[in-house]
């Protein structure tokens, strides 16, 4: 076959930044696509050239095979990768780049389609000798079918979206009485995420393991597994920590879910790198879960215990060439750890965060690496996935890529936006954790709703004020214009002291100060002691300074009259609360509003209802996630304020409540 030239990356983000470095390496000439969203985006400015589809949606750019196919067409590319999501399972996707003349890198569509059914896949497997869980794949898809069926596997049961996908269309059921609720639910997903609600189910094994195993196959008949990643702790059903070698998979049941791995991508006839999903019983017994006929999120952490680049293999398999290797010449070195950096509210139940990304640094850590397509000044927006970052540790052992991933993760500094940093600094210090006992359910056992909030003690909201308020000082002294040597609210009355207070999580600070000397303060929090702090550095977002004479570094961030601050190992936010407040424009109303921007794709109440507090009111579908809006109070709901279908803003008034 010809060697491929030039290469359109379909996606966009870390996914795209990262297939365009090894297609750099290697030579190749590069497309980026882009939304009008992503127009200034990293992997746009690093492709060697870029294409713009269309509006933000995705279904107006990103998910467009026409427009892309257009896209390689009019730039002269001989090949797409289609990265993973998006369009990266879509047989059409396939097909219409070999109908066009255009290579895919990635498997036959035929592949695709059999594995992108999960009935169909299940079955295939069954008949191929891959063990599979209880559970029904029939085609009698009724209600009272799929009632009777539950009740005859036995809770706790998981009804699957047959086209579902990336932790997507799963509703789990734990008593009959959430039977007719759990299909309803699951239906709406698989129409509205994947345009088809075929529904499977399975039998929730508890405690459980997520074991998948990496594949590669050629166009000549060759197949070899790379090992097994350890995907357990995972929340909404989708990975957050992955690593590899798994703590408990020793080189027998290595062999064994390695051959069932390859046996089921030669069954599909699979070209290209994918992975086999398993799950892993306590008693070492594992059963097929699904096929994802693409590169996975996670593949990072296989690439460095391997010395392996998948994506460059998946080129070489699309230009015709056989593996480089067989299965004996494969070998592991060391332990690989990947955290992914989400911009969400774990407190919140996991909602994610928009808005601007201030400040983005990454720390300097042996075996550190960093997938990414952001930096600083990057908008986390509303359409896509909120990743923001995979950040992946490579050490001689377990204990030690755990602990380089603890000081990347403590070092890392992300303001602007929320992120789910310090539970993943959490997750990987539990001690359970340490020992190698995962499970799916790792998060909801380990860490409930209640403990999820971040919000910061006494001590550490103190210093973040103290933090804030010489920062500020700082930025004035430099802007000063006029007379710079005088300090920074000169009064005749030098021992009058200057006052800020702040909102931090639930409770005020106040901060009184006076200035010393240029670039020393002498400051009372909350009518407390004095506390001296000398500024040593201020350097854009960042600023060394010593309180007390403690001397530490910190960065921080500022957007009106909110501060960012990164107190390693954590993110604190505080609000300045004005001296002399304006009357409120907005007015408090009895109601929900919207808890972020998005969709609303179901009305769940009528005008003149009566709910109490907690009461589901609407769903919200934001960053590829369902919210449930909920009542705030009892009351009778007076107005609907917005139809299904309508996009709203973050703070939008949605349902009118009055008290009942």
């Amino acid at each position: 076959m010809k060697t491929i030239e030039k290469i359109l990356v379909a996606n966009r983000g870390e996914i795209a930044f990262r297939i365009l470095r090894t297609c750099r390496r290697m030579g190749i000439a590069t497309v980026a696509v882009h939304s009008d969203a992503d127009e200034n985006a990293p992997h746009v400015r690093f492709a060697d050239e870029a294409v713009r589809l269309g509006p933000a949606p995705a279904s107006e750019s990103y998910l467009s095979i026409e427009k892309i196919l257009d896209a390689a067409l009019r730039t002269g590319a001989d090949a797409i990768h289609p990265g993973y999501g998006f369009l990266a399972e879509n047989p059409l996707f396939a097909e219409g780049c070999a109908f066009a003349g255009i290579r895919f890198i990635g498997p036959p569509p035929e592949a695709i389609r059999l594995m992108g059914s999960k009935i169909e896949s299940r079955k295939l497997m069954a008949g191929h000798g891959v063990p599979v869980t209880p559970g029904y794949d029939g085609e009698d898809q009724s209600d009272e079918t799929l009632h009777g069926k539950i009740l005859e596997i036995g809770f706790p049961v998981l009804v699957k979206v047959s086209a579902g996908g990336g932790g997507k269309g799963m509703v789990i059921v734990e008593r009959e009485g959430e039977v007719p609720g759990a299909l309803a639910e699951a239906r709406r997903l698989g129409r509205s995420t994947f345009g088809d609600d075929t529904l499977l189910l399975e039998k929730l094994v508890r405690p459980v393991r997520h074991v998948e195993i990496q594949v590669l196959g050629d166009k000549h008949g060759n197949v070899v597994h790379v090992f097994e990643r350890e995907c357990s702790i995972q929340r909404r059903h989708q990975k957050i920590i992955e690593e590899t070698p798994s703590p408990v998979v020793g080189e027998e049941l290595r062999r064994a879910m390695g051959a069932a791995a390859v046996q089921a991508a030669r069954a599909v006839g699979y070209q290209s790198a994918g992975t086999v999903e398993f799950l892993l019983a306590p008693d070492g017994s594992f059963s097929f879960l699904e096929m994802n006929t693409r590169l996975q999120v996670e593949h990072p952490v296989t690439e460095l215990v391997t010395g392996l680049d998948l994506v460059e293999l998946q080129i070489r398999i699309a230009s015709g060439e056989p593996l480089p290797f067989g299965q004996e010449d494969l070998r592991q070195s060391g332990h690989a750890v990947e955290c992914r950096v989400y911009a969400e509210e774990p407190g919140k139940g996991f909602l994610p965060s928009t808005g601007t990304i201030l400040d983005w640094h990454l720390p300097d850590v042996p075996g550190l690496r960093v997938d990414s397509g952001v930096e600083t000044g990057s908008e986390v927006s509303v359409h896509y996935d909120p990743l923001l970052a995979k950040v992946i540790t490579h050490g001689a052992s377990r204990s030690e890529a755990v602990q380089r991933m603890l000081r990347a993760l403590e070092r890392m500094s992300v303001l602007g936006v929320a992120t789910n940093i310090d539970l993943l600094r959490r997750l990987l210090s539990h001690r359970e954790f340490q020992k190698g006992r995962l499970s799916t359910d790792f998060i909801q056992k380990k860490f409930p709703p209640r403990t999820l909030a971040s919000n910061p003690g006494p001590e550490v909201a103190e210093l973040a004020a103290l933090v804030a308020t010489a920062w500020a000082y700082q930025q004035r002294r430099a802007a000063a214009k006029i007379l710079p040597a005088i300090p920074s609210g000169w009064r005749n009355n030098p021992y009058r002291e200057q006052r800020v207070s702040y909102r931090v999580g639930d409770r005020t600070v106040t901060v009184d100060y006076h200035v010393e000397r240029p670039g020393e303060l002498s400051l009372r929090v909350d009518g407390g002691e004095s506390r001296v702090a000398r500024i040593h550095e201020l350097e854009g977002p960042r600023i060394t300074l010593s309180v007390d004479g403690h001397r530490r570094r910190f960065r921080l961030a500022r957007q009106g009259e909110t501060f960012f601050i990164h107190l390693a190992p954590r993110v604190v936010q505080l609000q300045r609360i004005p001296r002399f407040p304006l009357q409120d424009d907005l007015e408090s109303r009895d109601g929900c509003q919207a808890p972020m921007p998005g969709k609303i794709t179901k009305i769940l109440v009528s005008a003149g209802e009566k709910v109490e507090k907690g009461a589901p009111l609407l769903v919200l579908e934001a960053m590829k996630m369902e919210q449930t809006v909920a009542a705030p109070t009892n009351g009778i709901v007076q107005e609907i304020l917005v139809g299904e279908g309508r996009q709203v803003e973050g703070g939008q008034l949605l349902v009118r409540l009055e008290g009942g």
